[in-house]
C-alpha cells in the first residue's frame, strides 16, 4: 500500500495522475448535473403547467437525493469500495438525464432528478476521497484540486450546452429530421439527454482504473485480525470531525451559491440590457475556472493555509464593498461587477477547492468514509440553509446587510483556519492522522 503514496519517477507519476483525473471527472457530472437545471424550469415549468410548490419540489428534488447519497455514500462504500460506487454513481447521472429527457409526467421528472441528485451526493463523497486515497503527498493537494476543477467545468458545460442547445434548435429540426422532439419542440429534453456524454466517459474511464490501495488494505486488515473500526465520534476524532464541519458550513455562508445564482440580477442592476446580463453566469463560470487552476498549481507549493489566508482576505474585502454599494445606491459603475468577480476568483483558488482537500486529508483511514460523508451533509445542508434563506433576506433587510452577513461568516473562517488548522502541504496522511488524532 505504501509504494503507491511515493514519488516513483515519470511513468508512475502519470498512472496517478489518469486514476485522480478519471475520478475528478465525478466532480464535472456533479458541475453539469447541478447547472444544466438553470436552463430547463421555466421551459419544464410552462409545459406541464406547474404550480409554485410543484416547481419548488422538481427543483428541489436533486437536493433531497444529493442528501441521501451522501448519507450513503460512506456505507456502501465501506462494503463496496471505491471504484464500485464512483460506477454506481456514474450509471445513475446516465438515468438520469435519459430518464428526464423521456419523462411524460411531473412525478416522473422528479424520480429521475432525485436519482440524479442521489449520483452527485454520492460523487461529492467518494471521488475526492479516492484521490486522496491514491495520490502521494507530494501531489495530493493538486490531485483533489482538479476535483473543484471539474465542477466548475461541468457548471460552464452545462451553461453552454443549454445556450447552444437553444441557439441551434432550429438547424438541428431542419437538418436531422427526426430529432425534433428532444432538440427542437422541447429542448429542455435536449439539455437533460446531453448528460448521457459525460456520464458514459466517466463510466468507462472508471473501469480502467484500480481500486483504493487503501479501501483493500483496510478489508484485509478487518479479514485478518478481526478488527473493529472506531466510532466516527470518539473523543480523538471530536477535533477533525469538527474541523471538517465547520470547514463545510462556512464554505456555503460565505454565500458561494446564492451570488452565483444572483449574479445575472447584478449586472442588471449595473446597467446591462437584459440579452447582455443573461452571460453573466458564462462570465463567472469562466472566471471559476480560471482561478480554480490557481489552486491546482500552487496548493502543493505554498500550501493550504496561505490560500485559505490570501482568498478569504480577499473575499471578505469584496464582500464589503459589494454591500456598500447596495447601500449607498452605486449600482451602474464597474466597482460592483470587478468586486463581485474578485469574490468569485477568491474563493475558486482558495475555499472551494482547499475545503475538498482538507477534509479528505485530516481523518484516518479507518473513519474516513463515514467522516467525510458527515461533514459533505454539513455541506449540503448548509446549501439548502443558503438557498430557503437568501431570498428572504434579501427581502427582509437588503442586499447591503445580506453581503455583510456573508463577510461576517468568511471573516469567522479566516479566524477560525488561522488559529485552528494545522498545514497538511507534503504531509503523508498518518502524518496527518498524528497531528488531529494525537492528545495535545
Amino acid at each position: 500500500m505504501m509504494m503507491i503514496m511515493k514519488d516513483e519517477g515519470p511513468n508512475k507519476k502519470q498512472n496517478i495522475g489518469f486514476i485522480c483525473f478519471s475520478a475528478a471527472l465525478g466532480g464535472l457530472l456533479f458541475g453539469f448535473d447541478t447547472a444544466v437545471i438553470s436552463g430547463t424550469v421555466d421551459l419544464v415549468k410552462h409545459q406541464f403547467g406547474m404550480d409554485a410548490s410543484t416547481e419548488g419540489w422538481f427543483v428541489s428534488s436533486g437536493l433531497l437525493g444529493c442528501i441521501i447519497g451522501v448519507f450513503t455514500a460512506g456505507l456502501i462504500s465501506e462494503h463496496l469500495g471505491r471504484k464500485k460506487v464512483l460506477i454506481l454513481s456514474g450509471f445513475l447521472f446516465l438515468l438520469s438525464g435519459l430518464g428526464c429527457a423521456m419523462a411524460a409526467t411531473t412525478d416522473l421528472l422528479v424520480f429521475f432528478r432525485l436519482l440524479g441528485g442521489i449520483g452527485v451526493g454520492v460523487a461529492s463523497v467518494i471521488a475526492p476521497m479516492y484521490i486522496t486515497e491514491f495520490a502521494p503527498a507530494s501531489i495530493r493537494g493538486r490531485m483533489v484540486a482538479f476535483y473543484q476543477l471539474s465542477i466548475t467545468i461541468g457548471v460552464l458545460a452545462a451553461y453552454f450546452s443549454n445556450a447552444g442547445i437553444v441557439t441551434l434548435a432550429a438547424g438541428l429540426k431542419s437538418a436531422v429530421p427526426g430529432i425534433e422532439w428532444l432538440f427542437a419542440d422541447e429542448i429542455w429534453r435536449g439539455m437533460f439527454v446531453v448528460m448521457i456524454i459525460p456520464s458514459l466517459l466517466f463510466i468507462l474511464m472508471m473501469f480502467r482504473v484500480p481500486e483504493s490501495p487503501r479501501w483493500l488494505s483496510s478489508r484485509k486488515s478487518s479479514a485478518g485480525l478481526q478488527s473493529v473500526s472506531r466510532s466516527v465520534f470518539s473523543r480523538e476524532l471530536r477535533l477533525p470531525l469538527l474541523t471538517g464541519i465547520l470547514l463545510c458550513v462556512f464554505q456555503q455562508f460565505s454565500g458561494i451559491n446564492a451570488i452565483i445564482y444572483y449574479g445575472p440580477k447584478i449586472f442588471t442592476a449595473a446597467g446591462f440590457d437584459g440579452e447582455n446580463a443573461l452571460y453573466a453566469q458564462v462570465v463567472i463560470g469562466v472566471v471559476n475556472v480560471l482561478f480554480t487552476i490557481i489552486a491546482i498549481v500552487q496548493a502543493d507549493k505554498f500550501g493550504r493555509k496561505p490560500l485559505l489566508a490570501v482568498g478569504l482576505s480577499g473575499m471578505i474585502f469584496s464582500l464589503l464593498v459589494v454591500g456598500i454599494c447596495f447601500q449607498v445606491g452605486y449600482l451602474d459603475g464597474p466597482l460592483l461587477l470587478v468586486m463581485l468577480l474578485m469574490f468569485i476568483g477568491c474563493f475558486a483558488f482558495s475555499v472551494g477547492p482547499i475545503t475538498w482537500i482538507l477534509i479528505n486529508e485530516i481523518f484516518p483511514d479507518d473513519v474516513r468514509s463515514k467522516a467525510v460523508s458527515i461533514c459533505t451533509f454539513a455541506l449540503w445542508a448548509a446549501v439548502w440553509m443558503v438557498g430557503q434563506f437568501f431570498p428572504w433576506l434579501l427581502e427582509t433587510v437588503g442586499p447591503a446587510i445580506v453581503f455583510w452577513i456573508f463577510a461576517a461568516f468568511s471573516t469567522l473562517n479566516l479566524i477560525f483556519c488561522m488559529k485552528i488548522l494545522v498545514e497538511t502541504k507534503g504531509k503523508t496522511l498518518e502524518e496527518i492522522e498524528d497531528i488531529y488524532t494525537s492528545p495535545h
